[in-house]
Formats: C-alpha cells, sequence, structure tokens
C-alpha cells in the first residue's frame, strides 16, 4: 500500500516536471501545438553578432521575412504551420549556408541553430499528430518567403535571412 503510494506521488511529481518550462524557456502556442523553447537564449546568441552579420548583407533594400505582408496578420491557425515552415527554413537553408571566417560568430551561429533545430524537432512531431495543419493563407505566405530567399544567391540570402531572425523572434513573441 505505501509503495503504491510513493509511486503515485513520484508519478505525480514527474508529470509535473514534464509539463514545467525548463529554467529561461517559454511555452509557445503555435495553434494547437505547445513548445518550450528559450527565445532568451536565442536572443542572446543573436544578439552577441547581429552586427556583425548584418554588415556583411549586401543588400540592405531587400527583407525576406518582413516583405510586404509575410508574417503580418497570420491567423492563430496558420501559427503552427508557418513556423513549423519556418524553423524548416533556418535549419535546412539558413544555417547551412551562414559559414564566416569568425570562429567566434560561427559558434554563436551553432548554438541558435541547434537550438531551432530542437524546435523543428518538436513542430514536426506536432505535424505528424495532425495537430499542425496548413492552410492555403499559411502556405502562399511561407512561398513568398521562399521566392525572397531564393531571388538572392545562396549565401545573401542566408546571411539577410540570419540578419533577419529578430524579425521572427519579436513575431514569436508578438503572438505568444
Amino acid at each position: 500500500m505505501k509503495a503504491s503510494h510513493l509511486f503515485l506521488c513520484l508519478f505525480s511529481v514527474s508529470c509535473w516536471l514534464n509539463l514545467m518550462p525548463t529554467a529561461g524557456n517559454k511555452i509557445f502556442h503555435f495553434g494547437p501545438c505547445r513548445v518550450s523553447m528559450s527565445v532568451t537564449e536565442i536572443r542572446t546568441g543573436f544578439t552577441a553578432i547581429k552586427a556583425n552579420i548584418q554588415a556583411r548583407d549586401p543588400i540592405r533594400k531587400l527583407s525576406i521575412l518582413s516583405y510586404p505582408h509575410s508574417l503580418h496578420k497570420v491567423k492563430s491557425l496558420d501559427r503552427c504551420c508557418i513556423t513549423r515552415h519556418l524553423f524548416n527554413f533556418y535549419v535546412d537553408k539558413v544555417f547551412k549556408h551562414c559559414k564566416t571566417e569568425d570562429s567566434y560568430v560561427n559558434r554563436k551561429i551553432s548554438s541558435i541553430a541547434n537550438s531551432f533545430l530542437s524546435v523543428k524537432r518538436k513542430l514536426g512531431q506536432c505535424h505528424e499528430e495532425n495537430k499542425c495543419m496548413c492552410r492555403q493563407e499559411s502556405t502562399e505566405k511561407f512561398k513568398q518567403i521562399l521566392a525572397n530567399y531564393e531571388g538572392l544567391n545562396v549565401t545573401s540570402a542566408a546571411i539577410k535571412s540570419l540578419g533577419e531572425l529578430d524579425i521572427l523572434l519579436d513575431w514569436m513573441e508578438k503572438s505568444h
């Protein structure tokens, strides 16, 4: 009898700990998907290299993420889909082509990429559970972002996208 009470107590604590975000993490609701992530950690890493990355951007008049209405007025139902697409985009396209001769900057990029990879996996799992549906509007918004990216050469597009990371983080936190 005492063993079952102890088991129930330990099980309850375990469940409670799994629901609590780790230190510095926030729980984001992307439609029906809940994802824990440390935006503060990502922002700190990005802030440390932002000036360096943006100085490498040769095309200042064009924006990939803030092209008119790319992330503007995304409906709640579309947040999971577009966020999943954006995290896939950053992991699969942007971070792969953001290498510099500065090892400090490369380490910061790698750290940010690892954080994105973790969130990408969580959003992918949510998608596999059919909680993260893509409607036409979110697909169109992401196609516009992709077209902006693909309109530049790979390195310039990756540097520009990384330099705009604060736009994505601001959008996520504003919608949070």
